[in-house]
């Protein structure tokens, strides 16, 4: 089994398990949305220490406590799943990496990325607008798709642009990706 040097941040308890069926790794817990003061100087020390992935649920709590990690503690990594790859499959629970595969859980420790301070601006709203990810009635499944083909998550075009240019998302793996979208959407 594969050991992860970083610590991995999750949420819960759940999430731990299923992460550890798929590596051997240390996880710290955020215990749901809330994250606070004490837990930020604490994933301060881990990331000086052994270095941090972010691995929260692919909706708005997870997206938030990102967030708020990403803007107090420069150079963390990120790990995302896909929201299908998250879903319950029973009829309880919610949407979560507790519910990933392990296949799916390694992949996306494969494929982490980097925030960087002060990032190029790579992207703005025009290109988003430009590519149909904002301003048209099929928007947000084209925007859902991209982040799933890059890696990096759903967002909303604000959001998006801000993702794009945090990971320094190459122009070309971007425009490879909307004419993959294109092109689904063309045999649909």
């Amino acid at each position: 089994m594969i050991r992860i040097k970083e610590v991995i941040v999750v949420e819960g308890k759940d999430d731990t398990k299923q992460i550890l069926k798929a590596v051997d790794a240390d996880t710290y817990e955020t215990n749901g949305s809330a994250i606070s003061a004490a837990d930020i100087e604490k994933l301060k020390k881990l990331q000086d220490s052994r270095g941090l992935i972010v691995f929260t649920d692919p909706d708005f709590n997870g997206e938030r406590i990102r967030k708020i990690i990403s803007e107090a503690i420069p150079g963390v990594k990120h790990a995302f799943i896909k929201r299908k790859d998250g879903v319950p499959t029973e009829a309880h629970g919610s949407l979560g990496v507790e519910h990933a595969t392990p296949a799916v859980i390694k992949a996306s420790l494969e494929h982490l990325y980097t925030q960087t301070t002060n990032p190029q601006q790579l992207f703005n709203h025009q290109d988003l607008q430009e590519a149909g990810l904002t301003g048209q009635p099929d928007s947000r499944k084209r925007r859902e798709k991209l982040g799933q083909l890059l890696g990096i998550g759903y967002g909303n075009g604000k959001q998006l642009v801000h993702r794009l240019n945090m990971f320094q998302i190459d122009r070309t793996a971007f425009e490879q990706a909307i004419q993959q979208i294109d092109q689904e959407e063309d045999h649909e």
